[in-house]
């Protein structure tokens, strides 16, 4: 394998960007992506990484070489929590202290970690623990963005807002918080897994804040769903059965707010009966979901057995 190209004299490093990693997760990425991923990224990271939830051509893995970047996985779809889990560990590994997550197909500024690590620093500095420090949502064109709702009783903070729960992508992970907090769950497999982990690691004293000077455009699904004031995105159908799955189990999670399951204990029903009007109400989606609910009751977990692989 290549060894990474050295830097351009004419780079300067953001500081502090010696002590993060940048871990992007990639599930069957176009020519087009790959290409782009280099870009996304500032000079200065103490390691560049890159996990294959699906096979990837001799092209892809070369290119990704002659960038700098440490290739992990051998192509099997192990699942979102288990390659994140993964990129922590090499993170670790290679110094770091921190992990820049980013998925294959976000637009990220490269100036997006420096501002983030800053806010980490300030947060640190007020003594507080921060898990994960990440940008404000916007949409993509033709998605919905995420919303990540204000953490009860917490005031905003060295300009952050903390908030129960960020996406993973474009997120600054801790990893002394995210060793404290433990690893996301791999049963989750994919849907869910940052939600319970955020939610978890405010459990146990460690914090999630947006920064709402930053933002990164989200693309979630394929288009958005909406009728009768809900807009969700348009998935497959494995990917909505799983967070369906997830969520009705999470239930039992005792760190999980009342609040919070009183308030999914509505919305789910109706999120469901939304993407089967969307199908076309077909009888053989509506089995599909209400099996996922069914499994979520009874703590039936792990990889779903149509996802794509």
């Amino acid at each position: 394998m290549p060894s990474p190209p050295p830097e351009p004299a004419t780079a300067v490093p953001a500081p502090g960007l010696a002590q993060v990693a940048a871990g992007i997760t990639l599930f069957h990425p176009t020519a087009e992506q790959i290409a782009a991923l280099p870009g996304r990224l500032p000079q200065g990271l103490c390691a560049r990484l890159a996990f294959a939830n699906s096979v990837l051509g001799p092209d892809a893995w070369d290119a990704l070489a002659e960038a700098g970047f440490t290739l992990l996985g051998d192509g099997t779809n192990l699942g979102i929590a288990e390659a994140l889990n993964r990129l922590a560990e090499a993170a670790g590994t290679a110094g770091a202290q921190c992990l820049y997550l980013l998925d294959q197909d976000a637009a990220a500024d490269p100036a997006l970690p420096a501002s983030l690590l800053a806010g980490r620093e300030a947060l640190r500095a007020l003594g507080l623990t921060p898990a994960v420090v990440g940008p404000a949502p916007a949409a993509a064109a033709g998605h919905k963005a995420p919303s990540y709702p204000a953490r009860s009783g917490a005031a905003p903070v060295a300009g952050l807002r903390p908030v129960q729960f960020l996406a993973t992508s474009g997120s600054l992970v801790d990893l002394a918080a995210f060793a404290r907090t433990g690893p996301f769950r791999t049963d989750f497999f994919i849907d869910g897994v940052e939600l319970e982990w955020c939610f978890r690691a405010w459990s146990l004293g460690c914090g999630t804040y947006l920064d709402p000077a930053s933002s990164l455009p989200h693309r979630v699904g394929g288009g958005t769903i909406r009728a009768f004031g809900i807009a969700m995105p348009r998935q497959p159908l494995f990917r909505m059965a799983t967070y369906l799955r997830n969520s009705v189990y999470a239930w039992r999670l005792p760190h999980l707010p009342l609040s919070w399951k009183l308030a999914q204990g509505l919305y789910l029903p109706a999120q469901a009966a939304l993407y089967w009007a969307d199908s076309g109400c077909r009888p053989a989606v509506l089995a599909r979901l209400a099996g996922a609910a069914r499994d979520g009751l009874l703590g039936r977990l792990g990889p779903p057995r149509d996802f794509g692989r």
